[in-house]
Parts: structure tokens; C-alpha cells; sequence
């Protein structure tokens, strides 16, 4: 599923353009359980759906190693190798797909399909909590060590976080899962090293430990001190602790990682504690190849291969090779799911899940036109609106039955322990007499075929509510991306469903590129357009382990599209990110699965394929649908 992206801690935005499974928001997290044993949790009930095809068992007899070829979907090369990843790099295409193959994070947070962390490949044990959540100790594995031999220590990972507070200061886009006065660095007092094995985050005022450990330190890399700590090639090494040292430092590795021609060969990037080595980049293409590093410490296949990764400049072209036997492993465009049966007869396994987040219509809360900003304000319309929603149909008519049902930001698919219980079954189940009554009862004359207009103003049982006067007709617009197809095909269903209810929604499309940039209320660009959309689909976000939705339906986030705001909302989100409550976040979701911030769609597949001589753990290309690539654990039967 291609999706250009936007990200920051806690949530990420994404376009959802179904296509293949490489360009989504990165860096956090996502993982585990297939329809067979992907990571031992049960797949979803049949009426939640989800699941697509099937994961055999990894393959018994001889193992050998060679070359797999890996797929890369359109537009999505990699574009830097620095593990301090900028804000305009923040993207799965250069961190779990690319970077994260050199350099592995803190924690690893992919296990499938189910929003988990795997602690085997973790670099570092769990925080320890102390002083009232305010301090995390936090201790190394002693079984990674860097690629020429030297240990991992402490030291690399406070080397990590005083380069990240250089970059933060030079500019903020220099870190893309920065959140100003938020997590790390801002909220962090000091990083102390006891000993070679142990870090000690002390913050300044307490957060939410499940919040900093599934959202913040996964953002955390050790990166090589005793090789990357000067301001030139041949320079010494510098105190990095010194923040004139730090800024000169970073000057120069940030220099490095704009040489794109330069990736395969520069000193700098042969130094990792990943699975691969770079061995070849293609600057032009975006094609690469990894060779297994043999210091890897982690979990890996017996017999490594080499990972060469192949861009396409299509899809069509991707499904073409697919079609040959020319790729080992790729994905299924959505728009040819009917076509799985030739890809299984090609010799591949063919494996789709939704990714961890929610699809949506976003509500413009501040458009004054036709009042539509006093008619979306009513909960009564947002929950007709999801009344008028068919997802069991969208699934099955546009989707081919490859997707999930998503009633809320935190989706019904994957599951995890933070799904509320109101978004396990739709709280707004389809029915155009449900929405009709509801109308109805709140003052409004309904005309199905024709255009609903408030009969009864005022604020009372039995009137249209604050600021909607008598006569204001219910019809509004709604601007959908013009890529895939199915994003339409939904927004039409809805407007005709609509229209049954005598809503009138108005159709219209536009590039992903030209929504995100004129209807998103809170950058310049679209301030200007703010009276010119009631409701858009970009797409959506996919969400980090601990899913709060902060900055995303808080009142002043900062992806906010449409200008939502709930006193509730804001208090719950806000105790996701402070409380030491584990529960908060659940809280917080449940709360706007009732609410509807938006409309939330059903989530489609992502639908992975490999050869079926190509072998390994089920959670291994499970985790593919989630965007995350476990090459290592990948074996050759054939």
C-alpha cells in the first residue's frame, strides 16, 4: 500500500493509496499475529475480517543462503542513511525498510501483525521505572556489538541523544519524531552513563511509562562513538558531550548523508550492529543491495542471503514481475486482488493484513459555509453520518474482501491491549432509518432524494442546535483523493447512501499532494481555504504502539486537519502522555470511537508475496503488511 507521509511521535499521517507495502510514516511500531501462527495470538473473528490468505509453516530440510530479491513499490527509494532521520526522510522506505537494516533501535516493535514488541530483537532490556516515573534505567544486551568488533555501550547511546538535541537546535526538521516540550529530548533533564552497560533517563516531571516506552525510546539509536564522533574524515574524535562539538559533529554526518552516491562506500555507514551491510546503492534508481553482517548478534537464519532491493516504477510493472517469477518478494496490489490465483499458481504465498492505524473522512469544524461548522459540532449528525456507513459492504464490494473494520482511531484490526470495547463492534452499524431517525428527532425535515433542512432551531430536545437556523438545507462537500480508485468508489457509496437519508453531499476529487497542502487547517496554505471544504479523504494515520492521538485530535495538534476540539478529548489525550495510568490511552480511544472526529473507513490490506521457496518464521512476512522487512529471518528451500 503506497501512502506518502507525513510523522511525528504517536501517530503518523498517511495517504492511503493502495498499492504496495512500502511508503508509509516509520519509525514506531507495529507487528504481529498471521491466519496461522504469525505470533501466536489468534486471528480476528470473521466479522471483524482482516486477514487475507494464509502464512505456511517455515519450511523443514536443508537451508541454504543466496540472493533474495525484495520489491520496492513506486517512489519510495531511500533518500538517507543517518539514523537520526529528518522530519522530510521520516518515511518506512528510509527507516524500517533501509536504515533500520544497519542500525537497529533500543526496541524493535514488529511481531507480525499484532502492535507488539519483540524482545530478542531488542538492543537493550526494558526500563526500569523509578522516582515516580520521572527516571528509566535502562540496561544493553551484551550479545550486539558494532561490525569491526567494538562493543556497544552506554556511551553510543548518550552519543545518539546529545547529536539529536544538536540537530533539534540547528532546526527542528532535523529529527523528524520531534514533538516541541514533548518526550525526547524536551522532556528529558539528563542522560547519565553509571557504566559501559547502563543509561539512566531522568525526566523532568513524570510521564506515562507506557507512553515513553512504546512511542519514544523505540526513536532511540546507539550509534558508533568511537567512530562517527569527529567533523571530518580524517579528523579526531571530539567530546561530543560539548554542544559546540555536538553541532560540528552533526554538521558533518548530516553533510555525508546527503551523498547518495556516496552510501555503499562511505567508511562512516560500514560501521553497524545491523543484520546487513551496504554493499551497493544505486543513487539514480534507488536499488540496493545488503550483504549479511556476520557480527549481527540478533535473531537471523541460519544461512543469511544477500537482500537486493529492486525499485519499479509501477505498480503494473511490480505485478508484472510478480507475474513472471521475477521478484522473490512483493506485494499485491489491491486493485488486482481478484488476480491471487494466478499469483499462487506463479509459485508464490500470498499474505494480506490491514496496518496498525484508522482510514478516515475528515470533518472541517471551521467551515462557516452553509453553517456547516454548527451542523458537524452535533454529535446527532456525526453519528447519522456513521449510520449511513457500509464497511462490511465496502470491504467485500471495493476491496475485495482484503481489509478490516475500523470504527475508531485505534482499529479493530490488528488488535492490541490498548483497542477499546466500543471499537471491537461497530457503534454506528449501516442503517439509513437509524440516521433518518435521528434527524428526525433533532428537528429537521428529511426529503430522502432531496436536501434536509432544519424545521426546528434552538438548542432544546427536538431542535437543530446551537447556531443552525431554522431553513439551513444538510448538504455540504466532500473532496476524496483521486488515487486508488477505491477511495471514490467509497465516498460515492456514502453520498448515495446519504441521499437516501436526504443528505446531500457534493463529490469532488483532488491529488493527495493538493488536500494535505490547501485543506489542512492548521498549515498557512490552508487557512486560506478553510470555507472551502466541509469534509475531505486524504486518507488517514497509522499509529505507534501506544496509540494516543495526540496532535492529531487534540485542540491545538498540529495535524488537526479540520479543527475538532473537545475539552474531553483534550484531557483524556493529554492523561495518555502523563498519567501513569495504564488504561489512559484506552480511555482516550474509547472516547472518540463514540465521539466521531471524523468518519472512520475500514482499513484495506496490505497483501504481501513470496516465492514459496523462500522461507522463515510466519511473523517474519506477517510483519511485511505492517512495513517492516526481517530479511534476515529468511531462508532458501529451493
Amino acid at each position: 500500500m503506497a501512502m506518502s507521509t507525513i510523522a511525528r511521535p504517536g501517530v503518523r499521517i498517511a495517504a492511503l493509496a493502495v498499492a504496495g507495502l512500502t511508503a508509509l510514516a516509520a519509525c514506531s511500531s507495529s507487528s504481529g499475529s498471521s491466519s496461522t501462527r504469525a505470533s501466536g495470538n489468534t486471528a480476528p473473528s470473521a466479522s471483524l475480517g482482516g486477514a487475507f490468505g494464509t502464512i505456511p509453516a517455515p519450511a523443514t530440510g536443508a537451508q541454504h543462503a543466496g540472493t533474495i530479491t525484495w520489491a520496492e513499490s513506486p517512489g519510495t527509494s531511500p533518500t538517507w542513511i543517518l539514523p537520526i532521520v529528518t522530519s522530510a526522510a521520516y518515511s518506512v522506505n528510509d527507516t524500517s525498510q533501509f536504515s533500520e537494516e544497519l542500525w537497529r533501535p533500543l526496541y524493535w516493535f514488529s511481531n507480525g501483525v499484532a502492535p507488539t514488541q519483540t524482545p530478542a530483537m531488542g538492543l537493550a532490556n526494558p526500563p526500569v521505572w523509578s522516582n515516580g516515573n520521572t527516571t528509566a534505567t535502562i540496561t544493553l544486551k551484551s550479545n550486539y556489538k558494532w561490525s569491526d568488533g567494538q562493543p556497544i555501550t552506554s556511551r553510543d547511546v548518550l552519543f545518539f541523544f546529545d547529536e539529536v538535541k544538536a540537530a533539534i537546535n540547528e532546526d527542528p526538521g532535523n529529527w523528524g519524531p520531534y514533538s516541541p516540550g514533548l518526550g525526547i529530548p524536551d522532556e528529558v533533564a539528563s542522560v547519565t552513563t553509571p557504566n559501559a552497560s547502563t543509561l539512566v533517563f531522568t525526566m523532568k516531571k513524570a510521564v506515562n511509562p507506557g507512553w515513553f516506552y512504546d512511542d519514544e525510546l523505540p526513536n532511540v539509536y546507539p550509534i558508533p562513538a568511537h567512530a562517527w564522533a569527529k567533523a571530518s574524515a580524517n579528523g579526531p574524535l571530539l567530546d561530543f558531550t560539548v554542544p559546540a562539538n555536538a553541532k560540528k559533529i552533526y554538521d558533518f554526518l548530516s553533510k555525508q548523508a546527503m551523498s547518495l552516491s556516496t552510501y555503499a562506500t562511505n567508511p562512516l555507514w560500514q560501521v553497524v550492529n545491523g543484520p546487513y551491510t551496504l554493499t551497493a546503492f544505486d543513487s539514480s534508481t534507488g536499488a540496493f543491495t545488503m550483504t549479511p553482517n556476520a557480527s549481527y548478534g540478533g535473531p537471523h537464519a541460519a544461512h543469511m542471503s544477500v537482500l537486493s532491493a529492486v525499485p519499479f516504477t509501477s505498480d503494473t510493472a511490480e505485478f508484472d514481475a510478480v507475474r513472471a517469477g521475477s521478484i522473490d518478494v512483493g506485494y499485491l496490489p489491491l486493485d488486482d486482488i481478484k488476480q491471487v490465483k494466478i499469483v499462487e499458481s506463479s509459485g508464490y504465498n500470498v499474505f494480506g493484513y490491514p496496518s496498525f492505524g484508522f482510514s478516515y473522512v475528515t470533518y472541517n469544524f471551521a467551515d462557516t459555509t452553509g453553517d456547516f461548522n454548527h451542523i458537524i459540532a452535533q454529535l446527532y449528525v456525526r453519528q447519522a453520518l456513521a449510520h449511513l456507513e457500509d464497511e462490511q459492504g465496502y470491504i467485500k464490494a471495493f476491496f475485495g474482501g482484503a481489509g478490516g473494520a475500523g470504527y475508531g482511531p485505534v482499529p479493530a484490526v490488528p488488535q492490541t491491549p490498548y483497542t477499546p470495547a466500543n471499537a471491537m463492534t461497530d457503534p454506528y452499524p449501516f442503517s439509513v432509518a437509524d440516521a433518518v431517525s435521528l434527524l428526525k428527532s433533532h428537528g429537521w425535515t428529511v426529503n430522502p432524494g432531496g436536501t434536509d433542512t432544519c424545521a426546528q432551531a434552538g438548542t432544546g430536545p427536538g431542535e437543530c442546535g446551537a447556531g443552525i437556523p431554522a431553513g439551513t438545507k444538510l448538504a455540504f462537500n466532500l473532496i476524496y483523493v483521486n488515487s486508488p480508485a477505491l477511495a471514490g468508489q467509497e465516498c460515492t457509496a456514502l453520498a448515495s447512501a446519504a441521499a437516501s437519508a436526504g443528505i446531500t453531499i457534493n463529490l469532488s476529487s483532488a491529488t493527495y499532494n493538493y488536500i494535505i497542502t490547501y485543506y489542512d487547517d492548521p498549515v498557512p496554505q490552508g487557512k486560506a481555504y478553510i470555507n472551502k471544504w466541509a469534509t475531505e479523504d486524504f486518507g488517514g494515520f497509522t499509529d505507534s504502539t501506544y496509540p494516543t492521538q495526540l496532535g492529531v485530535f487534540n485542540g491545538p495538534g498540529s495535524l488537526n486537519e479540520g479543527d475538532y476540539s473537545n475539552p474531553q478529548a483534550d484531557a483524556l489525550i493529554t492523561a495518555s502522555v502523563t498519567s501513569g495510568n495504564p488504561n489512559a490511552v484506552r480511555a482516550e480511544a474509547s472516547f472518540l470511537t463514540a465521539d466521531q472526529p471524523g468518519l472512520f473507513l475500514p482499513n484495506p490490506d496490505n497483501v504481501a508475496v513470496w516465492k514459496t521457496d523462500v522461507s522463515g518464521p510466519e511473523a517474519s512476512f506477517a510483519s511485511q503488511t505492517q512495513y517492516y522487512l526481517n530479511a534476515e529471518l529468511w531462508w532458501l528451500t529451493g
